[in-house]
C-alpha cells in the first residue's frame, strides 16, 4: 500500500475507520497528486523544471473530518524527495526568525551565504525562500490559519517566491481560502495572496457532517484512574482510536530557540508522560506552543501532588490552563480524580480551578469545541 486511497480503504476494511464519502474523495485527490508528483520527479527531477510542478492541494473542512490523518498517509509515502510536514504556526515562527537572522548579516556575509540571491539587495524574502525551497520541495502544512498581521503581510511575497522555486504545497485548514484572515487589519492587502493560493493549489472541501474526532473522544472516557495496567491499556486504545492507525513518530518543537521533545505524535495528536511535561523546566510559552500545535494531547501517569512537588504542580496548572484556553482536547491517566489530585497543603486551594477545568474538559461541550489556535499565542 503506497497511495492514500489504498491506505484509507485498508483501514476502512479493517474497521479502524468508518466509511466516509468525503474522506474517500479527499484520499483520491491526494492519490492523484501522489501520482503527478511521481511522474514529475521521474521526468524532470525535483531541481530541473522543464515543465511546471503539479498544483498542490488545499483540504479544508470542519474539525474531526480526518484531514490530518489523510495527509499523514500522503506524506509518509510521497515520492522520495526533500519534503517536510510542519504546523503552519511553527513554520511562520521559523520564517520570521530566519528573516531576523538574515537582516543581522553584513553585506559581505550575505554575499557569501549559500542562500544569497543576486539582485535581492536588502530584501530578506528571496534568500529565506531559497533556503526553504532547498530543504523541502514538498511542503505539507497542518492547520493553515492566518490571524497575525505580520504573517498576513508577509505571505504573498514569500509564497510567490516558493512557487517560483518549484515548491509544491499541501495544506489542511478549518477555513476556506476566501475566509482566511477574515476581518483582519488591512485585509485588502492580503487578498492577492488568496488569489495566488487558489491559483497554485486545488481547493477541496471535505464534505460530510460527521465529526470523527468527537466521536472517537466520546466513544470512551477521557480520564482514567487509578493508575495501573488497565489505565495504561485504555490510554493505548485511546491513542489508536484518535490517530486512526496513522504511523507515529518522535518530533521536536522549537520555541524561541529551546527544543521540546515530543515522544510520539501522529495526525495532530501528541502523547507525553507527566514527567515529560511537568518534571522539566518548561514554562507558559512552551505549553502554549504545544496547545497550538496539537489538537489533542494524551498525558500518562499524573501522580497525586503535594507541597513537596510544588514545582511540578505549578507546571501542571500552567499546562492545563494553556490546553484549556486553546480548547486542546486532553486524555489523561491519573492516580486520582481531579479533586483528589492535590487534596491538602500549600497550593491545594489554587489547584481547585485546575481540578474544575479537568472536570469540564471531560464533558461533551468541551470535547466538541473547535481547537482555537488564535487563542494560544506564545508568551
Amino acid at each position: 500500500m503506497t497511495t492514500p486511497i489504498e491506505i484509507w480503504r485498508a483501514r476502512v476494511a479493517s474497521g479502524e475507520l468508518n466509511p466516509d464519502s468525503g474522506q474517500e474523495v479527499a484520499a483520491l485527490a491526494l492519490t492523484d497528486l501522489h501520482h503527478r508528483l511521481a511522474q514529475w520527479r521521474v521526468k524532470d527531477g525535483w531541481f530541473r523544471h522543464k515543465t511546471p510542478p503539479p498544483k498542490g492541494l488545499y483540504l479544508w473542512g470542519g474539525v474531526g473530518r480526518g484531514k490530518s490523518m489523510l495527509v499523514d498517509a500522503f506524506f509518509a509515502n510521497a515520492p522520495k524527495t526533500p519534503k517536510r510536514r510542519v504546523h503552519f504556526h511553527a513554520f511562520m515562527q521559523e520564517t520570521h526568525e530566519a528573516i531576523g537572522a538574515w537582516r543581522k548579516l553584513s553585506a559581505s556575509e550575505r554575499r557569501a551565504h549559500d542562500h544569497h540571491v543576486r539582485g535581492a539587495g536588502d530584501d530578506p524574502i528571496p534568500p529565506v525562500a531559497k533556503g526553504i525551497a532547498a530543504s523541502a520541495r514538498l511542503l505539507c502544512f497542518d492547520e493553515f490559519q492566518v490571524s497575525d498581521i505580520a504573517d498576513a503581510m508577509l505571505l504573498g511575497r514569500l509564497f510567490e517566491q516558493l512557487f517560483e522555486r518549484g515548491v509544491v504545497v499541501v495544506a489542511t485548514s478549518n477555513r476556506a481560502p476566501d475566509d482566511l484572515y477574515s476581518g483582519g487589519i488591512n485585509r485588502q492587502l492580503f487578498l492577492p495572496f488568496i488569489d495566488l493560493l487558489k491559483g497554485r493549489l486545488d481547493v477541496l472541501k471535505i464534505a460530510g457532517g460527521t465529526d470523527h474526532r468527537l466521536a472517537q473522544l466520546t466513544a470512551a472516557p477521557v480520564y482514567y484512574t487509578p493508575l495501573g495496567d488497565e489505565a495504561d491499556a485504555a490510554m493505548d486504545a485511546a491513542w489508536d482510536r484518535l490517530t486512526g492507525g496513522a504511523d507515529s513518530k518522535a518530533a521536536t518543537l522549537t520555541v524561541k530557540g529551546r527544543q521540546i521533545p515530543v515522544p510520539r505524535e501522529a495526525a495532530g495528536v501528541a502523547r507525553f508522560t507527566f514527567d515529560d511535561l511537568c518534571a522539566k523546566p518548561l514554562g507558559p510559552g512552551d505549553y502554549l506552543a504545544l496547545a497550538v500545535r496539537f489538537h489533542t494531547v494524551l498525558l500518562d501517569r499524573v501522580p497525586k501532588l503535594s507541597p513537596d512537588k510544588r514545582n511540578e504542580a505549578k507546571r501542571f496548572v500552567t499546562l492545563i490552563d494553556a490546553l484549556y484556553e486553546a480548547k486542546t482536547k486532553l486524555v489523561v491517566s491519573a492516580e486520582a480524580e481531579p479533586d483528589a489530585l492535590y487534596p491538602d497543603g500549600d497550593g491545594s486551594f489554587e489547584f481547585e480551578r485546575t481540578a474544575s477545568r479537568l472536570m469540564e474538559m471531560r464533558g461533551e461541550a468541551y470535547l466538541g469545541a473547535a481547537h482555537e489556535e488564535a487563542n494560544a499565542k506564545e508568551g
